[in-house]
């Protein structure tokens, strides 16, 4: 999502968004909202029980959970700690 943003023009945008999504699907990872549709549609093909979506649905969204909190947040606080470090010495520097 962030990358799309980073785009001049409107290809760009389009693959700066799809080159990831294609590559955690490729991956297989799991995801909450995606398995809260095909985990169902199993169960009533007889595929799988309330039990497995309960069992998937709770590591997914932990997983989804610490993943987002660790990465984008972590992420994000290391790079605006540097861009403060960096407009510090700036300001110190006049």
């Amino acid at each position: 999502m962030w990358m799309c943003y980073g785009a001049k023009d409107a290809a760009g945008k389009i693959l700066a968004v799809w080159f990831p999504v294609i590559a955690f699907v490729a991956i297989g990872f799991q995801h909450s909202i995606a398995n809260a549709f095909v985990i169902p549609a199993a169960i009533f093909e007889n595929g799988a029980s309330w039990l497995d979506f309960a069992h998937n649905f709770l590591f997914v969204y932990l997983g989804n959970l610490l993943g987002g909190s660790i990465f984008v947040a972590g992420f994000y606080s290391l790079g605006y700690r540097r861009q403060a470090r960096e407009q510090e010495e700036l300001k110190n520097q006049e």
